[in-house]
């Protein structure tokens, strides 16, 4: 796999990013929804270059709960890719479809504003995350460690889909990011 120039100049961790795409394609992901986002970058062109896997380019992250709620009711297992802010901006979605009609939604969300982060602009976000999340009752988990990330996505996705609710699984800085 070739990563494009303008990649190989970011320091977001292209291993870290293949082991969390090869646990989703473990987990049978066909349909994966996102925006582009700096730590997501690796991810969203192994989706768009593999032919099992269908892509989805959303406009805002709400819609990629409408994209994994019709997925869902097809069959077919989804994730959702977005960064913190964009997982805030797609609550009403959360709460009027997910919540409200049972939909399973496996979110993967860069954890952007936590210790480390050099962005000011991150930081408001970061700091509501995870009370917003514990407030929706959303369960979630932190992947922190590359050993651990097929584990607790395949654990996540379980979970989604036993008790038909949105799950969240949160990339930390130390996990995305090569400093």
């Amino acid at each position: 796999m070739t990563v494009p120039r303008a990649e190989q100049q970011l320091p977001v961790s292209v291993s870290s990013s293949q082991v969390i795409y090869d646990a989703l394609k473990a987990c049978g992901v066909e349909i994966i929804s996102a925006l582009p986002e700096t730590w997501l970058v690796h991810l969203i062109r192994m989706a768009e270059d593999d032919p099992d896997v269908q892509l989805v380019r959303l406009a805002k992250e709400e819609e990629g709960v409408g994209i994994s709620a019709g997925a869902h009711l097809a069959g077919v297992k989804s994730a959702m890719l977005m960064q913190n802010h964009g997982f805030l901006a797609s609550i009403n979605g959360i709460v009027g479809l997910a919540h409200l009609y049972k939909i399973p939604l496996l979110m993967i969300i860069s954890y952007r504003g936590e210790f480390g982060e050099p962005d000011p602009w991150q930081t408001q976000g970061g700091g509501i995350t995870l009370p917003v999340l514990d407030a929706l009752q959303i369960p979630w988990v932190v992947l922190d460690e590359p050993e651990h990330v097929a584990q607790r996505i395949a654990k996540a996705q379980t979970l989604a889909n036993a008790a038909l609710k949105p799950v969240a699984l949160l990339l930390t800085r130390d996990l995305m990011w090569e400093d």
